[in-house]
């Protein structure tokens, strides 16, 4: 057996190349398969529970063809295959394919950073003011991300511009802040209106915190009305209880006061000949 070896030894394919260290290349190469394929499925098995799914499954990606690419260097090193010719075209090849995937190679880069940096993570509600989007969160991937937007459409958007965006996370504090604005007459009673909108709310919307209180602030003396705003407080699963119908209970509530809600008016002097 020995002797047979060394003459798979002395057998030379080509570039130094021998039958017998490409059989031990062959040998390397299946155990950093079999190696790979063991550690991807325990980091999947204790480490990925732990970590959110998006970054759980680039990771394990990341794991598997990094030992593979090990495993070929070892290959090559094991073989005497010389690369060196095979490195300086693939240089030259490499500096083209550069300016040609700028794109590509920023999107990695920034999925890199949202996986470290994680500003959200999935299953947020979020919204991209810059882009005009907002919807759920579905994953991060190597060069993209997926959202479902609140119409049920799926948008995918390139790493860059997710990373390089400002990002507004609608779900990261437990409570959210809605806010509303109406106007009543100048001949009405202010501190009426928000006593009698105050009982409407702690009646109708028992959502609404009342630590910290709803809040009522006089936005502006405009032509036709008193403009005032008010802010309520809520649980962020409450959001599509409170925020959809804030409006329906305050007008509910000054119509059943008798509080005027006035439209805008225009008074025109004609001067007489």
């Amino acid at each position: 057996m020995f002797e047979s070896l060394q003459g798979l030894g002395e057998i030379e394919i080509a570039g130094g190349l021998t039958l017998l260290s490409l059989l031990i290349g062959g040998i390397i190469m299946g155990v950093g398969f079999i190696i790979a394929r063991t550690v991807r499925l325990l980091f999947t098995k204790y480490y990925a529970p732990t970590l959110p799914q998006d970054t759980a499954k680039n990771m394990g990606k990341l794991l598997y063809f990094g030992i593979l690419i090990l495993s070929f260097l070892v290959f090559t090193s094991s073989t005497g295959v010389d690369l060196s010719g095979l490195l300086v075209a693939g240089g030259i090849f490499g500096i083209v394919i550069g300016f040609a995937t700028q794109s590509v190679v920023s999107n990695l880069i920034s999925g890199i950073f949202l996986m470290i940096e994680k500003p959200v993570k999935q299953g947020d509600s979020v919204e991209l003011p810059g882009l005009d989007i907002s919807g759920t969160l579905l994953d991060i991937s190597t060069f993209s991300v997926r959202i479902r937007r609140f119409d049920g459409t799926i948008i995918r958007i390139p790493n860059e511009s997710f990373f390089t965006s400002n990002i507004r996370s609608l779900t990261s504090t437990p409570v959210r802040r809605s806010e509303v604005v109406f106007g009543i007459a100048y001949k009405e009673d202010i501190d009426a209106a928000i006593s009698v909108i105050d009982k409407e709310i702690r009646k109708s919307l028992p959502f609404v915190l009342m630590i910290p209180k709803p809040e009522f602030r006089i936005k502006e003396l405009a032509d036709s009305s008193v403009n005032i705003e008010l802010f309520v407080w809520h649980p962020r699963e409450d959001w599509g209880e409170v925020a959809p119908v804030l409006l329906k209970v305050v007008k509910r509530a000054l119509d059943a006061a008798g509080i005027e809600i006035p439209f805008p008016q225009r008074v025109i002097w004609q001067a007489k000949e």
